[in-house]
């Protein structure tokens, strides 16, 4: 199936409402702030908070990663990543981004894309954010 064709589907079959409330109830934990560097790789620096959910297992079985932002406007999307690497992949959480800082989080995971890769999921459409960000 065409990647096109592929991405309103998934959206589709997330169950955003849930994965908010385990944000709510279990909190999150930032431990690469905005700015910082990556631990390993210290010529990565992250251009928003990034950390993960507590209490949740992702597929490298760490904490299922989040990137968060500074609006007021909950869940709004997610990155499906693969990491060349590694090989492995990942679902990436974006959560209280504004368009500016979704724009930042897939432009960081797509730098290099022999190395990592995502594909963007929104939860609304991106020019309906952009409307609620005014």
């Amino acid at each position: 199936m065409h990647l096109l064709r592929l991405k309103p589907l998934v959206a589709r079959h997330l169950d955003w409402a849930a994965w908010e409330r385990v944000i709510e109830t279990h909190g999150l934990t930032i431990d690469r702030p905005r700015r910082s560097a990556h631990p390993r790789y210290p010529e990565i620096i992250y251009p928003i908070d990034y950390g993960y959910v507590n209490g949740t297992l992702g597929t490298d079985g760490e904490g299922l990663d989040v990137f968060v932002g500074t609006a007021p406007t909950g869940l709004v999307g997610a990155l499906l990543t693969t990491d060349h690497r590694r090989g492995d992949r990942e679902v990436k959480l974006l959560y209280r981004c504004t368009p500016e800082e979704i724009y930042l989080a897939n432009g960081f995971i797509n730098f290099d894309r022999t190395l990592l890769e995502g594909v963007l999921l929104l939860r609304r459409p991106m020019h309906v954010l952009w409307q609620e960000s005014r």
